[in-house]
């Protein structure tokens, strides 16, 4: 799991070597080009985790350990260099949700539980509580990705049993709706889609400089909105 937390550092945390779990976090320092390790995650060792960053803390959640669907939830605070762990995640336990942080909160859903899921959920950090909102529209999902622009999550990408998905959605914080957008794939007839290959599980996002732009690996397409 990966989270910019403040505008020099960025953090990885969790994962899976090969071997075994891992709750092991590294800073990443842009100016300097060097990572350091920080305080390991207090939790269960995990993959398939998901985070997002909320007024300058990193908040880590969900996964699996091997044996479980996870749904505790712990917050980072990288002055402090503290785990603190927060208010449990009130959907199932699940692995490969997808999640983002928009304003003042931060926002998981979808995932694998033993079937998969659409539910949506917002973590408002200032009272440490959780609130159920509108499931996300179209596909029930796992491994999706997420990037935000103007406070606009955008959501796309994952699979649904066995098949890969290829609506794409947006989610508007301030009016709670989520809004559907072209597909990710040639299913119109316009000749804009003719050559999309972007439909897969498990991709990342990221948003460079502001404005208004991000590209979706391994091969790279860019969104604009």
């Amino acid at each position: 799991v990966t989270a910019s937390v403040t505008t020099l550092f960025s953090y990885l945390v969790c994962g899976y070597d090969g071997k075994k779990r891992l709750s092991d976090l590294w800073e990443y320092d842009m100016e300097q080009d060097f990572w350091t390790q920080k305080a390991s995650m207090p939790g269960t060792a995990r993959n398939s985790a998901v985070a997002f960053t909320v007024n300058g803390k990193g908040y880590l959640g969900t996964g699996y350990d091997g044996e479980n669907y996870l749904k505790d939830f712990w917050e980072y605070d990288p002055t402090s260099n503290q785990w603190t762990q927060q208010a449990d995640y009130p959907g199932s336990g699940r692995y490969g949700a997808v999640a983002f942080g928009v304003g003042n909160k931060g926002y998981i859903g979808c995932g694998y539980d033993g079937n998969y899921l659409k539910d949506f959920y917002a973590f408002n950090p200032a009272s440490n509580s959780w609130e159920q909102i509108v499931s996300i529209g179209g596909s029930k999902r796992m491994g999706a990705t997420s990037f935000v622009i103007d406070n606009v999550a955008y959501v796309l990408c994952g699979q649904n049993n066995g098949e890969y998905v290829d609506d794409f959605w947006k989610y508007d914080a301030q009016s709670g709706q989520w809004t559907q957008l072209r597909d990710i794939a040639d299913t119109s007839d316009d000749d804009y889609d003719d050559e999309y290959s972007i439909v897969r599980t498990n991709g990342v996002a990221f948003v460079i400089d502001g404005d208004r732009k991000s590209t979706r690996l391994n091969s790279s397409h860019l969104y604009t909105s």
